[in-house]
Formats: C-alpha cells, sequence, structure tokens
C-alpha cells in the first residue's frame, strides 16, 4: 500500500478551474499535490473534509505587509482568512531601495498613505537593507506562516536616485530614468513580482504632501517599464485617479502596448464618480478583447472606514470636549463619556476639524451604519446613523456616541465610502464576474486604526457565494477560481491556484455553511504595543501550506512552513499532459 505524507478525504473540491466541483481525495507529498482521486493507502496525516469544501489556498495581490514580514512572522489578518500567498509592495511605498538618511521619509510616506504610525515602524524596522536585492536577502531566511512575495515600489526607487527633487515631485531626467530602469531591472531579476506606483491625490506623506510618483510622466513611466521588458518579467500595479479619464487610459495602454508588461489598475466606484468604474471595466475589457494583458483590481465589499472610541476616527473627532479625552484609555473615556454633563457639554458643540475627513464624516449619517454581528456589508437604508435617529427623535451624533458606547465603548461604526453610492452592491458584481478582473485592494497589514479589508476573501466566498439577498449571486466555482488560479497566476505564481498534481499543497478544507466574519476587534501586538485592527473568522477548517497545516480551526498551529517567494514561479514540471 502507498504511503504518503497526508491525504484529505472525501472533500468537495473546487480545484480553482472554474470547472464544477466534485467528489475526491487528495494526496500530498514533499508540499506538492501528487494525487486527486480516489487515493487508496494511508497517509502519515489524514484529514476527513467529509461534508466540507476543499480549495486551494487564496492568492491576495494586494497587501502591505512591507513592515510587518520585518519583524514578525505571522502575517495575519490575511492568514486567517485561508491566504496562503500574499503580495506586498503595493501602491508605491515600501521601505528599499533607500539611503539611511531617507528612513523617515519612507516611513512617514507608510504612516500617510497607509495608516501605519510612525512610532510601530521606526521601532520595528531593522533597516538592515539599502538595495532592494538587500531587502530580499533579509527576507529570504526567515519563516512565515504564509507564503510572501514583493513588488518594487516606485515612490522609494524615485526618492533613492532624485533625493529631494523625487520627493518634491520634479520631473525625473533621462539620467533619472535609466537609473529607476536599471533598478527596475535589477529587481525583479532578484525575484521582485513587479513594479507599483501610484497616481492618486488620496495617497499623502503623514505632513500632507503628495506622493512623490503622483505626477510621473509617461516617459518616465515608460523607463522603468523598459527594465522589466529587458528583464522579460514582472508585472505592472497602478492606482490611479482618473482625473482626465481618457488621457490617463490612453497613457496606460501604450505602456501595456510598448512594454508588453502584464498591468492592473485599482477599480472601485466612488461617491463623485458613480459611474468611472463601468468606462474602466469596459476600457480593460477591451484591452482583454485586443490581446493586451489588462487587469483591474477589485474588492468584493465596500471599502469602509471603522470608527469608534477606540479607532483613529469617529463622528466626535472634531468636537473641542472630546479632543480632551481622546487620548485617554478606553476605559476612562467611557467613564467621561458615561458623565451626565460631560455628554450635554459634548453633544452642544459644533465640531471644528481641519480633517476634512472628520468634517465629511458629519455629513453622512445617512450613510454610516452599525457594524453588526456577524457584519452586515450591504446594509440596508433603515440601518443608517440618521434612520435611527429620525426613529428615536434624537439627534444623529447623539446616536453615534449611543452606538460607540455599546460592548464597553467598543461599539463599531461602519461608513462606506467606496462600492457604496446606489446604496447596494450591483456595481461590485458587475466589477467582480467581469473577465478583466482579479480580486485585490484588501491592504492586508495596512490601515490599521481605520480599515480592516484583510478579511475580503472570507466576503467574497460567504456574501457572493452564499449569503447575498439584495440580488444575486455568483458561482462559488468561479469566486474560488478568481481568488486562487487567477490571481496567483497573473503574478507569475503558475506553481500554486490549482488542486491538481504537481502543484504546491496551498489548500483550505472550508466547512462552507459555517464559514462567517467574527466583528472587528482592537489589539494592542504591534511594536512599541501599538494599536491595529483585527478580524477573524469560523469555518476554515484547515489551512495547508505547501502540505503544512498552519491553521486548524482559526487558531495557528505553529508551523511557519512560509517564506519569501522570489519571482515568477514556472508551471509545475510534474504537470500532467493531459492539462
Amino acid at each position: 500500500m502507498n504511503t504518503h505524507d497526508t491525504i484529505i478525504r472525501n472533500g468537495l473540491i473546487y480545484d480553482g478551474t472554474a470547472g464544477a466541483p466534485f467528489e475526491a481525495d487528495i494526496a500530498i507529498d514533499g508540499g506538492v499535490i501528487t494525487l486527486v482521486g480516489n487515493v487508496d493507502g494511508k497517509g502519515v496525516n489524514e484529514i476527513n473534509a467529509n461534508g466540507q469544501i476543499v480549495t486551494p489556498g487564496f492568492v491576495d495581490i494586494h497587501t502591505h505587509y512591507d513592515g510587518q514580514a520585518a519583524w514578525g512572522d505571522t502575517l495575519d489578518p490575511s492568514s486567517l482568512h485561508g491566504v496562503t500567498t500574499a503580495v506586498m509592495g503595493n501602491c508605491g511605498v515600501g521601505f528599499a531601495p533607500v539611503h539611511e538618511t531617507d528612513h523617515d521619509r519612507l516611513i512617514q510616506l507608510m504612516e500617510g498613505v497607509e495608516d501605519i504610525p510612525f512610532p510601530v515602524l521606526a521601532e520595528g524596522l531593522p533597516w538592515e537593507w539599502e538595495t532592494f536585492e538587500d531587502y530580499l536577502d533579509f527576507l529570504t531566511p526567515r519563516r512565515f506562516d504564509i507564503d510572501l512575495a514583493a513588488q518594487v515600489p516606485h515612490a522609494a526607487m524615485r526618492v533613492y536616485v532624485m533625493g529631494e527633487r523625487g520627493a518634491n515631485r520634479e520631473d525625473a531626467t533621462d539620467e533619472d530614468i535609466a537609473k529607476m530602469a536599471d533598478l527596475a531591472h535589477d529587481a525583479v531579476m532578484a525575484g521582485a513580482l513587479g513594479f507599483s506606483t501610484s497616481r492618486t491625490l488620496n495617497h499623502r506623506s503623514a505632513d500632507g504632501s503628495p506622493t512623490p510618483t503622483l505626477t510621473a510622466s509617461e516617459k518616465e513611466l515608460q523607463g522603468i517599464a523598459s527594465g522589466l521588458t529587458r528583464a522579460g518579467r514582472g508585472t505592472l500595479q497602478f492606482v490611479s485617479d482618473f482625473d482626465d479619464m481618457h488621457a490617463e487610459m490612453a497613457m496606460l495602454r501604450r505602456l501595456v502596448e510598448q512594454s508588453g508588461r502584464p498591468l492592473s489598475v485599482s477599480i472601485a466606484q466612488a461617491d463623485n464618480k458613480p459611474t468611472l468604474w463601468r468606462h474602466l471595466t469596459d476600457w480593460l475589457e477591451q484591452g482583454d478583447a485586443d490581446g493586451l494583458p489588462m487587469r483591474g483590481q477589485v474588492s468584493p465589499r465596500p471599502v469602509g472606514v471603522l470608527l469608534g472610541l477606540e479607532l483613529t476616527l469617529n463622528p466626535l473627532s472634531g468636537h473641542p470636549s472630546f479632543n480632551k479625552i481622546a487620548k485617554l484609555p478606553l476605559a476612562e473615556k467611557v467613564a467621561a463619556l458615561s458623565n451626565t454633563d460631560f455628554r450635554a457639554q459634548l453633544l452642544s458643540e459644533e465640531p471644528k476639524s481641519e480633517n476634512p475627513f472628520v468634517r465629511a464624516l458629519l455629513a453622512s449619517f445617512g450613510k454610516i451604519f452599525m457594524l453588526s454581528d456577524p457584519p452586515d456589508y450591504e446594509p440596508s437604508a433603515d440601518k443608517t446613523v440618521a434612520a435611527i435617529a429620525k426613529q428615536r427623535a434624537i439627534s444623529e451624533v447623539e446616536v453615534a456616541l449611543d452606538l460607540m458606547l455599546q460592548d464597553g465603548g467598543r461599539g463599531v461604526l461602519y461608513f462606506p465610502f467606496l462600492n457604496f453610492a446606489d446604496g447596494n452592491l450591483d456595481s461590485t458584481r458587475s466589477m467582480l464576474e467581469s473577465k478583466a478582473s482579479l480580486p485585490g485592494l484588501s491592504d492586508g497589514g495596512a490601515h490599521v486604526g481605520m480599515i480592516c479589508d484583510g478579511s475580503f476573501p472570507t466576503s467574497l466566498l460567504t456574501h457572493w457565494g452564499r449569503d447575498r439577498t439584495q440580488g444575486p449571486r455568483l458561482p462559488l466555482e468561479l469566486l474560488i477560481s478568481k481568488q486562487t488560479r487567477d490571481t496567483a497566476h497573473w503574478v507569475g505564481l503558475h506553481d500554486r491556484g490549482i488542486l491538481k498534481p504537481g502543484y504546491r499543497a496551498d489548500i483550505n478544507v472550508i466547512n462552507f455553511n459555517k464559514l462567517s466574519l467574527h466583528l472587528p476587534e482592537v489589539c494592542y501586538d504591534l511594536p512599541t504595543g501599538g494599536r491595529r485592527l483585527m478580524q477573524r473568522a469560523s469555518g476554515y477548517s484547515v489551512t495547508m501550506v505547501a502540505g503544512e497545516v498552519t491553521y486548524r480551526n482559526g487558531a495557528p498551529t505553529g508551523a511557519k512552513p512560509g517564506k519569501l517567494v522570489r519571482g515568477a514561479q514556472l508551471v509545475p514540471p510534474r504537470k500532467l499532459a493531459a492539462e
């Protein structure tokens, strides 16, 4: 009788190809799938998947673990949601290449763009590198609970080459462009999966200055892309406001045509441009039809800010009296807010804030919801703070305060600022089902005090594959293939994302009937005791990375088989001829 390292028995297999599910066993040896079907023999380890679904491990191509990977070995929250490979270095921000004199500059940029506090990064980053190759060398011996891959970030590279001129968004000279092209070439040859950049005003350093890459010229972008062309590998990742939509789309298309490299761009529905996503999706689909490798990264639910007494912002952040207690521990804050006189004074005040986002919150009670348990990310209009205030005949800000005071001051409000302009997720459904889209934008590892979207893969399966009531759902086999094969192969990781012999044994066994999200919670486990939002899930029975069980029923096993993935991974050598 054959003996295998592990056998997963009697599961309903969603193999990542978008085909119909089927019942089968899976044999694993040496971290690789060796058989799928009726497996005889015994496994040193056997996993009973009866009544459960079995999927490839999820591949999240849009995260920001650039700092967390330098000080920790657990890449959560992504690893809590079936993710077995994460790609970091998105949006043009990261920590290499870097001169010693620019350490603080890159920290401030990451703090402003991705809401990771300066003290956390200053304490946690050892800065044992200068070049991007050095950074990869630093990460190579480290072990994690999932695999990790990197992209070379434009902002860091621009400042490294141009110094103050680069930070101040001056035009790059021909010499500057040639140096950046060489750096991009060397980075992907050393193992970067590609290059990322940002062209949005939403991305600013902690001091409010725009990202150094905001106004980079087409000549600069083409020059950098030519470095990837010379290397014959690497993808291009873009974020843009598309203010001049047609000009930007034409420029990005030329970039793909001339470089020959695959390009992805973030797409979401904004309140002030509620139909832009449709134009962008049509443009990407036309590019795909024309044979150009172009995709839109889309999210499976609204991108929403979480508001609370323990978080970065809440609807009282602009009230003078709240500023007096804002830095108190939560228990003391709740005690102050429960004082009748203090509460009356607070609610009587006119908010004053220079923060445009705080001012927007105070005008948006018709779009702020109480986050329920389990969380509802497509809530109906009767659940808004404004609707509750009308029902109770009290002020909206008082309702917001009462809701945040629930659960000992841990009540969380939810402000969906992208993908919810219509009060539903119909636009998101259209984006997800487009053949030119990929699931992305989770920002795992970032926005630690405002956003908690590392749970996107769980929402993708539960909301769209099972729970949606406000409109049509999507086939589960399509959703799984998008989050596994499609994301993995887009960034060049052709050795994973499919459950067939020869592929890596990155696998989830999921009790799909019980798969659910928990409410986000605040924990203080970053360097310096820094705060971050964390969201867990139930229903992940087993998660495996390279054949090792890393999580069982949501709890870590202690196994750390994950490592840095250097560069594109070829189609498995043991791939069946029939495939």
